[in-house]
């Protein structure tokens, strides 16, 4: 798994209200856009700030305050979609179906000031003010899209460039300070560790079941009988339907992860109609894996918050992660 990188610094731009953001994720989930729509959206404010200041952005945590989706109500929904004009024949011409949802989020970017010549460390309050500094990313954040909805910025809420701190007790006293803001809303960590503890398990029952099977089972309500009374001469046994819940706290989704290649690497502009000419290409298909919508204050360090990304072209793999499953496991074993 990819290490999170060394940041010393956390940009904070609180309650970004999106509207019409990608409610559809990848070909089989929707309901909240991807992670890598975030990761995306830190590499283009990156890009967009063009040396403005000396600031590398490493990882990226969401935590959702409110959601939206645009879909009818009831047991079956449907995406509320837009009328488009008819055609030459006057029929209703073919639309691709899109998925819309309305979002309030408070975006988490950890961020490395590095100097530069004579640049100064920004992160470490060198050169401009650090609220200057928020402020302009904030600004220019309000131009750009989130998973191609339109941003808007609350005047009320003030985004922060806060210098992170690097000892165990200062570093968690700020992440309690912080994570008190953030409520109430829902930060997206991963639990790959459930989607493999799941395939054991139904190894156990079924030995041909597979990742699908466990990612399925995950994925959907289960509701079992479990016996309340048992049978006797004249009454026969009695049993209550009840949700079995994997985990106490939170509940699970299925998430797209990244991508995997379905063909080798193609040299740039070998590819007809590409996108761009002058990047190598390859065609990908999506990666999945669970993921968790937990309360901010159950998380213990910021690292459990963020997203970071890995690339390894020789296996084709091109994956997001994330560290709180593995903060789990280390806190069982001590």
């Amino acid at each position: 798994m990819s290490e999170l990188p060394s940041s010393n610094g956390l940009l904070i731009i609180p309650h970004v209200r999106v509207q019409n953001a990608n409610a559809i994720s990848s070909p089989l989930t929707w309901g909240f856009p991807a992670i890598s729509a975030f990761i995306g959206l830190m590499h283009a404010v990156e890009r967009k700030l063009d040396g403005r200041y000396p600031l590398l952005f490493d990882s990226v945590g969401v935590i959702c305050h409110s959601h939206e989706a645009q879909v009818t109500d009831g047991y079956q929904r449907a995406f509320h979609l837009t009328r488009n004009p008819v055609n030459e024949r006057g029929e209703t011409a073919g639309i691709v179906e899109e998925g819309r949802i309305h979002l309030d989020i408070t975006l988490v970017f950890a961020v490395s000031g590095y100097a530069e010549g004579d640049q100064p460390d920004p992160v470490q309050g060198e050169g401009p003010p650090r609220q200057q500094i928020a402020n302009d990313i904030a600004d220019l954040l309000g131009g750009m899209r989130i998973a191609g909805g339109s941003v808007f910025l609350d005047p009320q809420r003030k985004p922060s460039l806060e210098r992170l701190a690097q000892s165990g007790e200062d570093r968690s006293k700020q992440f309690r300070r912080l994570r008190r803001r953030w409520l109430p809303g829902f930060a997206l960590v991963s639990r790959d560790d459930l989607l493999a503890t799941r395939l054991d398990n139904l190894r156990g029952e079924s030995p041909n079941a597979d990742l699908l099977d466990a990612w399925l089972d995950l994925s959907r309500l289960n509701i079992r009988a479990t016996e309340t009374h048992a049978a006797s001469e004249t009454q026969p046994a009695k049993v209550e339907w009840r949700a079995q819940r994997v985990i106490p706290n939170g509940w699970l989704v299925p998430i797209p992860v990244g991508y995997g290649a379905l063909s080798p690497l193609q040299e740039a502009g070998t590819v007809a109609n590409a996108r761009d000419g002058q990047t190598p290409l390859r065609f990908v298909e999506s990666l999945y894996s669970i993921g968790q919508w937990l309360s901010p204050h159950r998380l213990r360090d910021v690292d459990d918050l963020l997203w970071c990304t890995s690339a390894a072209p020789d296996a084709g793999l091109y994956r997001c992660h994330n560290h709180y499953a593995r903060s789990l496991s280390v806190d069982d074993k001590e």
